[in-house]
């Protein structure tokens, strides 16, 4: 029997608002909420085929570079026209060394956190 990612946790200083950015960016809805916490995730909720993203408070960032990342894929638009939506929603390019010749874009949400648009389309679940 194999494992599966059902959640992911990103630590950050203001959960509302990346439930908010991330929610936009990904379709998804708050599905619990403490605290310290909110947890975000697709409509049919936690266990199905997408993972859901826990966002825990963290007042001081955590020290060293985190180890995880977001990768993200288009589903119903190409690259560009979805580089277009995430920059309205918030990101910004972010600056991880990159050359410019990848086939993604390395983006940053409202708290800095890394992530990439890849370039391939991928089916809507």
């Amino acid at each position: 029997m194999a494992c599966r990612i059902g959640e992911l946790v990103l630590g950050c200083r203001d959960p509302e608002v990346l439930a908010r950015f991330w929610c936009e960016v990904l379709d998804f809805v708050v599905l619990d909420r403490a605290e310290d916490y909110i947890e975000i995730g697709p409509r049919e909720g936690f266990g199905g085929p997408q993972p859901t993203i826990v966002l825990s408070r963290r007042d001081e960032p955590e020290k060293g570079k985190s180890r995880l990342h977001i990768d993200v894929n288009p589903t119903d638009r190409d690259q560009d026209a979805e580089l277009e939506r995430l920059l309205a929603l918030g990101a910004r390019p972010a600056d991880i060394g990159q050359t410019g010749e990848e086939q993604w874009h390395v983006l940053a949400d409202p708290e800095d956190n890394v992530f990439c648009l890849l370039k391939a389309r991928i089916p809507e679940l």
